[in-house]
């Protein structure tokens, strides 16, 4: 099947608007040319570095202007990273996702802190993963020399939305970070959260976004709001399967190759519902107690729902072509 980056608006609102049963009925065909069907991503997402954020963006309980009763803490030990690291793996989890809430990088320890525990990870076996906010192209490379396969970098909603959500950095910037991870050679991570007020056509303009990039993200996170309390958007209604099918369902078509990750808001979907997820294209989760410091479903229930669905765990490096150096620069990643 051939890539296109050149969607139209018109095309992925038709695309997304579709009957729901024929709009996934469509995405499981495409996935089932395109991916391993029945295989599913397994990930893990490690907050080391919790609380104290400058930023404001309305729905993180780690905003340091929030009163969410979340406890700020310093970078964690890198022993304690690599001991969860470890306990992620024999979960089953193939990527470690480490995330600090910084706005973005700076060249300090901290910094050559994380560069080791992305090193060891990495060294362990699994695919590392970095969201640390933004980067500027010698922090990407940096991060690329230590061994980091991919960078988490979210669009959150779209361009007309953002300003509702989030003032202390714009959209453009957001922009930025993706092209300096993608010049550095860095599998790209970037999605986005419904749930947040905004409309359907706020969904189809971020989805266009990324369906249009000069390369498509590798991965593709969906996420549902989780409200807490404390936020401004802590009152907001639970987002339905339906939104996340059409979500899932479109991004399968716009973009194939990518994997898209059904990611928070998971907590509060029962099986029956997580399984016309994957039948709409979704092939990564997130496995794990917490999503950084919102509930998630742990490895044992995950262990469960794989076995009643049938599906397998990917492996590491899938992408990786045969007899590629994994670590440093030479980590050859192939672009979808």
């Amino acid at each position: 099947m051939m890539l296109r980056t050149d969607w139209t608006l018109d095309e992925v609102n038709a695309i997304y608007n579709q009957p729901v049963l024929e709009l996934v009925t469509q995405a499981a065909a495409i996935h089932a040319e395109t991916q391993a069907t029945g295989e599913v991503q397994v990930c893990t997402l490690l907050s080391v570095k919790t609380g104290g954020c400058p930023e404001d963006c309305a729905y993180c309980p780690q905003a340091a202007r929030y009163h969410t009763g979340v406890q700020a803490h310093k970078l964690l030990p890198d022993a304690e990273v690599l001991a969860a690291a470890q306990r992620a793996k024999d979960g089953g989890s193939t990527r470690f996702c480490m995330g600090a809430a910084w706005r973005e990088v700076r060249d300090n320890r901290d910094f050559d802190r994380v560069l080791n525990m992305v090193t060891e990870v990495n060294n362990i076996g699994l695919e590392v993963c970095c969201t640390l906010g933004m980067l500027n192209e010698y922090q990407a490379e940096r991060l690329k020399e230590a061994g980091l396969y991919a960078y988490n970098h979210n669009l959150d909603t779209s361009r007309e939305k953002y300003d509702d959500i989030i003032t202390t950095r714009t959209y453009d910037d957001r922009l930025n970070t993706l092209e300096h991870v993608r010049k550095a050679g860095i599998s790209v991570c970037s999605g986005g959260i419904i749930g947040l007020g905004e409309t359907d056509e706020d969904r189809i303009a971020m989805l266009h976004t990324l369906a249009t990039l000069p390369s498509h993200p590798e991965s593709v996170p969906v996420n549902a709001l989780v409200p807490v309390e404390g936020t401004p958007l802590a009152d907001q209604p639970r987002v339905s399967v339906w939104e996340m099918l059409r979500m899932i369902a479109t991004a399968r078509i716009l973009m194939p190759h990518t994997m898209v990750r059904l990611s928070a808001g998971r907590q509060e979907m029962p099986v029956t519902e997580q399984a016309l997820c994957f039948l709409a294209g979704a092939n990564s989760i997130f496995s794990g107690e917490k999503l950084l410091t919102t509930p998630n479903p742990d490895f044992d229930a995950d262990k469960q729902m794989f076995a009643l669905l049938g599906l397998k765990p990917r492996k590491s490096f899938k992408d990786v072509p045969e007899g590629a150096v994994v670590l440093g620069k030479e980590t050859a990643p192939v672009v979808a």
